[in-house]
């Protein structure tokens, strides 16, 4: 045993080395790396002797001293790296499932590029660096490596092995763990900011691998979707003079007249501001559209999901009902339209199981004009009015812009009609400019849409509403609009409105604007088909059900119609309103569950995944 304390101990010191330069990578900074480590309430030495016994128990496996380096190092700092560049644009840490859309990153690399050069040279420099110093330890020092006897390997194995294997049993996070709580390690998955700061970059990383696998909620089960009370509404195919229904989904659209101390020469959305509705509650800041996008469409609620996860990348597996499917057994033509390549988001197999009977990508779309990196609205939307004038039936269009997307480099504009004034570094008044014209843009073409529809025969519903706040960086703390350059996940009400709003209307050529006020966009499902002329005992019953109580029903808050909010609502050992208890029963039914809902709450998904033969 004598014989095994000094590569210990050189392993334990390795080990502290690595943990630390992880902590500090990942966090950007050395802050709270001290306390991370020496604190008696966090896991900081957990980490430091889980990484040893691994360095050991590999190196024993391969059978050299120092070879688990090479894997271990780049696998752990890598991706510490990753998390660090992604916090700079998006609010949240590295997920694991974030590498299930890494081709979107490398698609986007030109547009991050354009706007740091530098940083990419370095970038590039580092990995060519990083590369050619692991091919050569691979192919010149990795026989060097001192050898370890066999009879030593497998005592190192048989000593370590089954401790990283007991550790990792204890790593699901939905079942408490006594030796797991002893050593400070705890899961905080309903925060994922204090879930990576306490435990760390790698063992917050590993509670969330097992996200993919999304448990049933307690009490689950045929009688208990037997007992939420459904409206019997039965469907009938056929339009009739219903109206047509075009949603669309504005890339990072936002009223940049709200930041404080900031001063525009023009608003730059008067139009929408006209005829604004009230706004959407974005789940998201500065990205993951996709979930956005999946409340809009399906009315349910990444409130009842593993947070960091991507229900278009993880979970839409099978037929889901939607907005498509409802329009279509009510006899319209259903299609989805967005600018950009089929694949991004999963978009191609997603609306496939939304029940879209098109979709329209950059693929089989006419070459559209751009602004930028990305096709303009103008153009969009301009297609958008051709393929609806084509339709010779009742449609539902449902539609992504892109000219909005972000990095608001300067100059991408040949000319920003609207001067912005404030106490802003010129970087970031030029980023804030780009902005504010790509906003008047999409006013425009907001404008033009709505002057064709109002000259149609039939009826037309517009509904509009912005993704997420856009990631103007450094202008949201000078302009002391927020306190970082990312929103919060959870604040009061007030900063959570001001953080999470979006412009929201829903308009009908006819009648006008509806008024909604702040509503998640789950609800807004529920206000396109009633507007329709439309009941339906999920999407206006039973939801309007929720809405009436909850206009906003988020992953750490509940907002109740009179404006009380209810933080922390999920947490266990809340009491759970029975309301949201059947909304979380029926969308794990039909995402994960046995359908017991599928006939009572959505006859025409039923009518459109299972048609009659």
């Amino acid at each position: 045993m004598a014989a095994l304390a000094l590569p210990v101990a050189k392993a334990v010191i390795i080990a502290l080395l690595l943990t630390i330069a992880v902590e500090w990578v990942a966090r950007g900074a050395t802050t709270d790396v001290g306390n991370f480590l020496l604190s008696a309430s966090r896991p900081g030495k957990t980490t430091v002797a889980l990484l040893a016994l691994s360095i050991l128990c590999l190196d024993a496996l391969l059978g050299r001293r120092y070879q688990s380096l090479l894997i271990i190092v780049p696998l752990t700092l890598i991706p510490a790296f990753v998390s660090n560049q992604k916090q700079l644009f998006l609010s949240d840490p590295l997920y694991p499932t974030d590498f299930l859309f890494a081709r979107q990153i490398v698609e986007l690399l030109p547009v991050m590029v354009s706007q740091r050069p530098w940083t990419a040279v370095a970038l590039f420099v580092g990995v060519v660096a990083g590369v050619v110093a692991i091919v050569y330890l691979l192919t010149h020092a990795w026989k060097r490596f001192p050898a370890i006897a066999w009879r030593r390997r497998w005592i190192t194995v048989a000593m370590t092995l089954p401790i990283l294997v007991g550790f990792g049993s204890m790593m699901d996070y939905s079942q408490f763990s006594w030796l797991r709580d002893r050593l400070q390690v705890i899961p905080m998955m309903y925060d994922q900011k204090e879930n990576y700061r306490h435990n760390g970059f790698l063992l917050a990383f590993a509670f969330n691998l097992p996200m993919a696998n999304v448990a049933a909620p307690a009490g689950y089960g045929g009688d208990a979707m037997a007992k939420i009370p459904a409206a019997d509404i039965p469907f009938a195919a056929g339009g009739g003079d219903h109206p047509d229904v075009i949603v669309l989904m504005s890339e990072s659209l936002w009223d940049p007249t709200r930041m404080n101390n900031v001063n525009f020469s023009a608003d730059p959305m008067p139009v929408m501001r006209e005829n604004a509705s009230g706004n959407s509650f974005s789940p998201e800041f500065g990205g993951m559209t996709a979930n956005v996008e999946f409340e809009a469409l399906t009315g349910f609620s990444n409130a009842f999901l593993p947070y960091g996860s991507i229900p278009y990348q993880q979970y839409v597996r099978r037929p889901l009902p939607s907005l498509a499917t409802f329009f279509r057994a009510e006899g319209y033509a259903a299609r989805a339209i967005h600018p950009y390549q089929s694949w991004f988001w999963n978009r191609g197999e997603v609306y496939k199981a939304f029940g879209f009977e098109d979709f329209l990508s950059e693929e089989n779309l006419p070459a559209l004009d751009k602004r930028g990196f990305f096709a303009s609205d103008d153009a969009l939307f301009k297609e958008i009015m051709r393929e609806a004038d084509g339709m010779d039936r009742p449609f539902f269009f449902f539609s992504v812009t892109l000219q909005g997307h972000g990095p608001y480099e300067p100059n991408r504009y040949v000319r920003n009609t609207i001067d912005v004034k404030g106490n802003l570094a010129e970087d970031e008044r030029q980023t804030l400019a780009t902005y504010a014209q790509g906003v008047k843009e999409a006013d425009d073409s907001l404008k033009m849409l709505m002057d064709w529809a109002e000259k149609r025969e039939r009826e037309t519903i517009i509904v509009v509403f912005g993704d997420h706040l856009p990631p103007l960086g450094k202008a949201y703390v000078s302009s002391g609009y927020m306190g970082a350059q990312v929103a919060t996940r959870k604040a009061p009400l007030d900063v959570m409105k001001r953080e999470h709003e979006t412009p929201l209307m829903i308009w009908s050529s006819r009648s006008g604007k509806q008024d909604v006020g702040t509503i998640s966009p789950a609800f807004i499902s529920r206000h396109v088909v009633s507007l329709a002329g439309f009941k339906h005992p999920y999407y206006t019953e039973f939801l309007g059900e929720v809405e009436k109580k909850y206009p906003v029903v988020d992953r750490y808050m509940l907002v109740s119609r009179d404006g009380e909010a209810k933080a922390d609502w999920s947490m266990k050992g809340q009491t759970i309103d029975p309301l949201i208890r059947d909304y979380r029963y029926i969308q794990h039914d039909m995402m994960f569950g046995k359908e017991y809902s599928v006939d009572r709450m959505f006859p025409s998904h039923a009518w459109i995944a299972q048609p009659a033969s």
